[in-house]
């Protein structure tokens, strides 16, 4: 089995949290081998509908900062990276795209004020095996109303229905309204050609 697979086959926070910890120094090297693009196709998304000097930004389930790294050499600041795994953080840390690291986990009560952050992303991380469907109201409830939220969404036989039902309930209640959802592509079309995510941009609206 490999590292990928140990980590969607993870079963609570916890055990999540070690298995990262463990993969930190490898994660970036091995996913990359594989083909690994949703960072690059997500921070593509962010940059086409967020506009340049919108700041603060929260990356919510940093991990190492392959998302953030290409809109720090965009020009985007006052970056915030949230993540459950110590190690990823330092691994994050060390490429000094961050103003701020928080460890915490997605799907618990976030340590931020309510819209706080201009602007939101989350990649790779709401997902089964990672963050709960739930993660979604804690990431509205610290964005700000006309700010945006971008993040990444399995589209395959892996994912669970209670991730698309917890978006299409933000968007009947009136939380958010997307903007942007792009066509269906493979995430680590080597690695793991079975994985395909799209990418959604949602204006936040309350």
């Amino acid at each position: 089995m490999s590292a990928l697979d140990k980590a969607y086959d993870a079963t609570s926070p916890e055990a999540a949290k070690a298995k990262y910890n463990a993969w930190a120094d490898s994660y970036e090297a091995e996913l990359m081998a594989g083909g690994y693009r949703l960072p690059w196709i997500a921070a593509a998304a962010f940059a086409a509908h967020v506009p340049r000097g919108t700041t603060p930004i929260l990356d919510a389930g940093c991990g190492g900062g392959l998302q953030a790294e290409p809109l720090h050499l965009l020009g985007y600041a006052g970056m915030t990276g949230l993540d459950l795994s110590p190690g990823m953080l330092e691994v994050a840390r060390a490429k000094g795209i961050y103003e701020t690291l928080v460890e915490g986990a997605l799907g618990d009560d976030l340590p931020f004020e309510s819209n706080h952050f201009a602007a939101t992303m989350s990649v790779g991380v709401i997902t089964p095996g990672h963050a709960p469907p739930n993660s979604f109201d804690e990431l509205v409830r610290v964005t700000k109303p006309g700010g945006w939220l971008v993040f990444a969404l399995r589209h395959d036989d892996g994912q669970d229905l209670a991730y698309l039902d917890a978006i299409a309930r933000h968007e009947a209640e009136g939380s958010w309204r997307e903007v942007f959802r792009s066509p269906l592509f493979l995430t680590i079309p080597v690695g793991a050609p079975e994985v395909k995510n799209r990418v959604h941009v949602c204006e936040i609206l309350v």
